[in-house]
């Protein structure tokens, strides 16, 4: 088994409310998959706007380890090294139409 490292959890603006208007929350987990189980675990609102029923990651919620998105890495299995961020970007849409459209 993989030893949880210690890493920092980005929550976004309209998702504070969800974690008492905590912005930064630190966790040890090894992966991501297990990351989202600690948040079910202490924080159930916010996990319930990240995730589905089945536990996956919602399809307008982005999920990236510092720079990354995890599709473009290991998924919900990407580790952790102690130092990580794990930031949770809901997607956005709408918006003005381009004048030249």
């Amino acid at each position: 088994m993989v030893s949880p490292s210690a890493i920092k959890v980005f929550v976004p603006t309209p998702l504070r409310a969800t974690c008492a208007g905590a912005s930064e929350l630190s966790l040890r987990a090894p992966d991501v998959r297990s990351a989202l189980d600690h948040l079910a675990a202490d924080y159930p609102a916010l996990h319930r706007h990240i995730c589905d029923e089945t536990g996956a990651p919602r399809r307008h919620i982005n999920l990236f380890v510092n720079s990354a998105h995890i599709r473009d890495l290991a998924g919900l299995d990407t580790p952790f090294q102690s130092g990580d961020t794990l930031t949770i970007l809901p997607a956005v849409s709408g918006g003005l139409p381009c004048p030249n459209a």
